[in-house]
């Protein structure tokens, strides 16, 4: 098998022939066979044997293709469209979400009491990779322009604590800073954000946990819309600032100041000093100003939390167009979550640029696999509750959805979480799918902007990196439109998929050009730097 059949059916086949310049799905029955009125249904592949319920639909009703449920179907969830056998295949989006637990006749609402998961064989070959063809006239926005080269959406001072020890005062050095006026007269600096976190000591000072903390921290100390950087440990701990300055190489850079608690005398004392060292940060980055850069500079990370059904059908493929077009511009996407990509790691294999690249992500899922063994977990733990109760069964199916998030260009890099991401175009990082810790992840390796997708709704913000937020459905739009920046629900009643993805690259453009996005106004971000934490807690 090679490309991608289920994002090829959802970008140009079945269901959006029926929403560009056509009808709407309500008035599409495959056979003739479907009563006036019936309630809306999709199939997304030809080769499904399910439906997808698109509004909720009462036991006995006649629905698409001749069928007639025999229970009540929630809105997002599925319908058997043809008898499925004990043991066999479910497939919605063209691939395997579960098998059948047992018999599953027509009409029948197909969920976690008659599906499960068990491993099966899938394709890792390669599939033929294009080129991107470059856009046509390269987009632009207004961006903070970096000594190094990096370019900014945001004009950050960040204030990181070495160890949970230390969050404290990291946290007192920014509220000071915030109700003493010192910001006043420093109109092109975002703020000051304390990034905490509650590890840092009570670890192995070497191995793979030390590693990637450390690799965390000077990542997010070097995402290029950190301006200024001040480090406040404790002293004592495992994880030493010296050690890690030692280990980047960083000398007499005026960017980044640090000191510890006890060597500064105390809680007070270092407080003071912190103020002081704000001080001295603060003139530094006000002199950064906006500058029209071209779109290649920016590092969009892709999330999706608290999804549903639709999350598969509109906003995920959304931001997949928008990560296309991003990538004609030269930019760079970062497809994440590792437990929400199993099941579709072959989609991704095909899409790889080379051999390297798709051996790269096999040893990531491999990883996992072990990593669960040794822990007790398994992957299909995955979806929560209320993935289940928007209409998700499976993580297979959860996972087929999500991949959509990354379009369709070519798999370029695969990076270790918190790994600076130089290469362009489509890129994934190992992370987990907790999305704090996904995201704290993808903003250490380099990510300036960030899109997050939702379809139960999620209460999300990055400090220092804007987040915007997608809906799946309308109902939700209208019910969290302070939040919500974005309605993506309008794809199932007329907008495509190709004029949604557009939109979304062009709101990407104003947020990175200063535009504040919904969770910046609400004042989210100052609690969601959450390092991923592996290894023995000692």
């Amino acid at each position: 098998m090679t490309g991608l059949p289920f994002i090829g059916k959802i970008h140009t086949g079945i269901f959006h022939s029926t929403t560009r310049g056509g009808p709407p799905p309500r008035a599409r029955a495959r056979n003739g066979t479907r009563p006036m009125n019936a309630p809306t249904t999709v199939r997304l592949n030809d080769a499904d044997n399910v439906l997808v319920a698109i509004e909720p639909i009462a036991s006995g009703t006649g629905v698409a293709e001749g069928l007639v449920t025999s229970a009540r179907i929630p809105r997002g969830h599925k319908i058997a469209s043809a008898p499925i056998e004990a043991g066999a295949p479910v497939r919605k989006f063209g691939q395997i979400i579960g098998f059948a637990k047992e018999a599953i006749a027509p009409g029948a609402w197909v969920h976690e009491h008659n599906v499960e998961v068990h491993e099966f064989a899938r394709d890792y070959t390669l599939g033929e990779v294009k080129p991107v063809e470059p856009a046509a006239a390269p987009a632009t926005f207004m961006g903070f322009r970096r000594a190094n080269g990096q370019v900014g959406t945001r004009n950050y001072i960040a204030i990181l604590s070495s160890v949970n020890c230390a969050a404290t005062v990291a946290r007192q050095i920014a509220l000071r800073a915030e109700r003493s006026g010192l910001l006043d007269g420093f109109p092109n600096v975002d703020g000051i954000v304390p990034l905490t976190h509650g590890t840092g000591c009570g670890m192995a000072a070497d191995g793979e946990g030390y590693e990637l903390l450390e690799r965390t921290l000077w990542g997010a100390a070097c995402n290029p819309n950190v301006a200024g950087v001040l480090f406040i440990g404790l002293g004592c701990e495992v994880l030493q600032i010296a050690r890690m300055t030692a280990r980047y190489g960083l000398k007499d850079d005026p960017r980044f100041h640090w000191m510890t608690i006890q060597d500064s005398g105390g809680t007070p004392a270092t407080i003071e000093a912190g103020l002081a060292a704000l001080r001295e940060i603060l003139p530094r980055a006000d002199a950064a100003r906006r500058e029209p850069l071209p779109a290649s500079h920016l590092i969009l990370a892709l999330q999706c939390g608290g999804s549903d059904a639709y999350s598969g059908l509109t906003a995920n493929p959304a931001l997949g167009e928008a990560a296309d077009i991003l990538v004609r511009h030269g930019g760079t996407a970062i497809l994440s979550e590792t437990p929400e990509i199993y099941g579709a790691e072959h989609l991704l294999v095909h899409r790889a640029a080379s051999r390297r690249v798709a051996d790269d992500l096999l040893a990531r899922i491999d990883w996992w696999r072990d990593y669960l063994a040794r822990t007790g977990g398994q992957m299909n733990n995955n979806p929560s509750p209320g993935n289940k109760a928007g209409g998700l069964t499976t993580i297979l199916e959860k996972s087929l959805g999500a991949v959509a998030k990354g379009g369709t260009t070519p798999l370029t890099a695969v990076y270790r979480y918190a790994e600076p991401v130089t290469e362009r175009g489509f890129v994934f990082m190992d992370t987990p799918g907790y999305d704090p810790v996904s995201v704290t992840g993808q903003v250490a390796g380099g990510a300036n902007i960030l899109c997050f997708t939702t379809g139960r709704g999620s209460a999300f913000g990055c400090k220092p990196v804007p987040s915007i937020k997608l809906a799946t459905n309308s109902d939700l739009y209208r019910r969290m439109e302070t939040d919500m920046d974005i309605d993506c629900g309008d794809i199932l009643s007329g907008t495509t998929i190709a004029q949604k993805g557009e939109e979304i690259f062009r709101h990407l453009l104003d947020v990175a050009s200063g535009a504040r996005t919904k969770s910046e106004r609400l004042g989210y971000g100052d609690n969601e730097f959450v390092p991923w934490q592996v290894g023995a807690v000692m």
